[in-house]
């Protein structure tokens, strides 16, 4: 197969895979940092996103991805949620086709037909491509294989640089480039530049990685974060969030190979903290983390060292999410293994590179018969913000964020009594977030009910007694669907409160 061939394959299965997506509306987050988001209605909102957080500042104020923002305001301006959809399809194309260049130019032809359609008919794929705001991962992994392409491949600091600003400014775990780099060297697959050529990576990177802080800082006031930890974590000290991050790469092994079950969520009570070595869930995790250890010793013994790159790939660009390092906001997300993914695919076509003809031909049926058809069936869980739900509630039943996601659907519809009764739902399966009862509080004060509103506010107050922007937050959906009298009643209870 010629080069163009290899690549106009590979754009075609996730154009075909995805095709679906045009006809999703907005979902889940969509609804928060598109719809309801006043900066991407302009397209000034092109330009001020590089002043602004991620978030509408009423919401999160710790997280900084001004490109993606800009790219939301320019959508916008076509006035066509297909618009949305199509361009979320055009990056995964070009992430697609970027993995197959790299496995093509270190493995063969083989290597990068099979590497770029596995990574485009992957289904742990679907959130980040079916969802719009996924778009932020998607950015990032293009810019992150630009860079290392720049880097492995044409030995460039100054365009591996340029798309490292780019990776960076669409999502933060673009930082990876340095360490995927780094893994190419040592590992072999291509060698390391001489002295001056180094000496220009290490201080491109040094240089940016200051520039980067520094408008974080000004941004943000801080160099911001994660925000709150994720609920499981709560109450754990740091060896105990170590313990159930180690638990969780089960389920990221189970994501990356056998991808059948998937779920939006994976908060409390689907997924609970380890409180024990002898919990099975923390053997699979170490019995995973043990088996990638020996397949990287093993590829590495045999001289494999595309194989050995592609499964140090999968490790580095997962951990800044998964939670050993720094605890963040969530314990897994599919969509974060779209980065992570990418070793999978390169590994996995490195390890077929002596395919030809006709066992190459059904290898990449299969992937895209098997693969492409759980993601297009997968798609029409985020066709609009209603069938997410449905979906949340489908597979993920004992999540807390299930029901109060269902919550907020019928605090949408002004269905409040309805809302009242799912925000006690996920209450009871997690008592721990003050958000759920001050949504049910926003709909006791709809329904005038100001005793059930002050019991459940004294609830989330015992929760968090320093929570004040929950309250605002809350208070601005209020005035958002007209309601000034719920909204004046919750800041009015915020402002007995200390500042958070």
């Amino acid at each position: 197969m010629t080069a163009r061939r290899v690549y106009l394959a590979v754009g075609a299965a996730a154009v075909i895979v995805y095709l679906g997506v045009l006809w999703n509306g907005f979902a889940l987050d969509d609804l928060t940092i598109i719809v309801a988001n006043p900066l991407v209605h302009s397209l000034s909102g092109v330009w001020r996103a590089f002043a602004l957080p991620y978030f509408p500042a009423n919401l999160d104020a710790s997280v900084y991805r001004p490109l993606a923002i800009a790219t939301y305001a320019l959508d916008w301006s076509v006035r066509s949620t297909a618009w949305f959809h199509a361009v979320n399809l055009m990056w995964h194309v070009a992430a697609s086709v970027l993995v197959a260049v790299l496995a093509r130019r270190w493995a063969g032809d083989a290597a990068g037909l099979v590497a770029g359609v596995a990574f485009a008919v992957h289904p742990v794929h679907v959130e980040a491509v079916a969802n719009v705001v996924g778009r932020n991962e998607l950015m990032a992994a293009v810019f992150t294989l630009l860079a290392v392409y720049a880097a492995l491949e044409r030995g460039s600091p100054v365009w591996s640089a340029a798309a490292l600003t780019g990776g960076l400014l669409s999502k933060e775990n673009a930082a990876v480039v340095p360490g995927l780099v780094a893994a190419g060297w040592i590992l072999g697959v291509r060698p390391v530049p001489p002295r001056r050529t180094l000496a220009a990576f290490v201080a491109s990177w040094a240089v940016l990685a200051a520039a980067y802080t520094g408008v974080r800082w000004a941004v943000l006031g801080g160099f911001g974060g994660s925000g709150n930890p994720a609920p499981v974590f709560l109450g754990q000290d740091g060896p105990g969030i170590r313990l159930t991050a180690t638990a969780a790469l089960g389920d990221v092994a189970r994501l990356l190979v056998f991808p059948l079950a998937l779920s939006a969520d994976y908060s409390p009570a689907e997924r609970t903290a380890v409180q024990s070595l002898w919990d099975a869930r923390l053997v699979v995790g170490v019995l995973v983390g043990s088996l990638w250890a020996l397949l990287l010793g093993l590829a590495w013994r045999r001289q494999r060292k595309v194989e050995a790159l592609g499964l140090a790939w999968i490790a580095i660009a997962y951990a800044p999410v998964a939670n050993l390092l720094f605890p963040i906001q969530i314990l897994i997300a599919e969509r974060t293994l779209y980065l992570p993914s990418v070793g999978l695919a390169i590994a996995l076509g490195a390890a077929l590179r002596g395919l030809t003809g006709r066992w190459l031909a059904a290898v990449a049926a299969l992937l895209l018969v098997l693969g492409g058809l759980r993601s297009a069936l997968r798609v029409g869980a985020w066709r609009d913000d209603r069938a997410a739900t449905l979906a949340l509630l489908h597979d993920a039943p004992r999540s807390y964020f299930s029901w109060q996601n269902l919550g907020w659907q019928y605090l949408r519809a002004g269905q409040f009594a309805r809302a009242i009764g799912a925000f006690q739902t996920s209450s009871r399966i997690y008592p721990q977030d003050a958000r759920v009862y001050i949504a049910a509080a926003h709909a006791a004060y709809a329904l005038q009910q100001e005793a059930v509103a002050e019991s459940l506010l004294a609830r989330a107050d015992a929760v968090c007694q320093r929570c004040v922007t929950y309250y605002r937050n809350q208070a601005w959906f209020a005035r958002l669907r007209g309601d000034s009298a719920s909204a004046d009643s919750l800041v009015a209870h915020a402002r007995r409160l200390r500042p958070s």
